[in-house]
């Protein structure tokens, strides 16, 4: 290696304001400068404190109350995390408590609803404690106009994408959108998944399902995923189905900020 090597400047460190990735993070001889290893360190520690994170249930049934939804807590058959992230099969149904709690609500609504909402803390409760009322404050916004029936808003303690099916066909709901915190990464400890499915019940596959990834204040902005989201269950509804037979051809609006983006422009053409 040249000794002179460690003076120049990093090509790419232009590109970390553009980025959280780990990239430019410089070196000190042939190893990583002690910032970037404790950065690195701490960005580890905080995605293992999100998995551990206990769900804060009752501050989201408060601020949803605010928001004029009534709201459901139910639990996973998986009892605690520990079982939760041994055996993933547990957290994809209910407890056979929460069952009979949902399916007594059930009988006293049987014609059904619309749409059912699930909340689920998933791999990150940290994602969903940050991000889920902002994100379906923004949903209610947009989707108002559709006179859907809403069910009261479930959430799910222990929970896995797949028991958003379990509770979708118990409410007898034509859609079904799950909101859960996603697996998270060394610059992403909060990031909320959102999944959709028509005609939800047990036994369905990921096939069935549209996935809406990385909402975030530093990814997917709340705006966008619920336009995409509004996008893919108006063209369910229509054409009565989901997954892999339906694709998100939302037309992309122009959002706050944009503009100040364009901007910035593109790094390969930079002078």
């Amino acid at each position: 290696m040249n000794p002179n090597d460690s003076a120049r400047p990093d090509p790419w460190a232009e590109l970390r304001r553009l980025t959280p990735a780990r990239i430019a993070l410089g070196r000190a001889g042939t190893s990583l400068p002690t910032s970037a290893q404790l950065d690195f360190q701490a960005a580890h520690a905080q995605a293992r404190d999100a998995v551990h994170l206990a769900f804060d249930h009752q501050a989201l049934r408060e601020g949803l109350a605010a928001q004029g939804r009534e709201t459901l807590v139910l639990k996973s058959a998986a009892p605690d995390r520990h079982t939760y992230l041994q055996r993933p099969d547990l957290g994809r149904k209910l407890s056979a408590e929460s069952a009979r709690e949902l399916q007594a609500y059930a009988a006293e609504h049987p014609e059904g609803f619309d749409v059912a909402v699930v909340i689920a803390d998933g791999l990150s409760a940290l994602a969903v404690h940050r991000h889920a009322l902002p994100f379906l404050e923004r949903l209610a916004d947009q989707a108002g106009a559709e006179g859907w029936r809403w069910a009261p808003v479930t959430l799910v303690e222990q929970g896995r994408v797949a028991v958003g099916d379990e509770i979708g066909g118990l409410l007898k709901a034509r859609l079904l959108v799950m909101l859960i915190g996603e697996r998270p990464g060394l610059s992403s400890p909060d990031s909320l998944g959102l999944y959709f499915t028509y005609g939800p019940r047990p036994g369905l596959n990921d096939a069935y399902r549209n996935c809406i990834s990385n909402v975030r204040l530093e990814g997917l902005a709340y705006g966008l995923a619920a336009h995409k989201l509004l996008y893919l269950m108006r063209e369910a509804d229509r054409r009565k189905l989901s997954g892999v037979q339906l694709k998100d051809e939302a037309e992309v609006p122009l959002l706050e900020g944009a503009q100040d983006n364009a901007r910035i422009g593109n790094f390969l053409t930079a002078g």
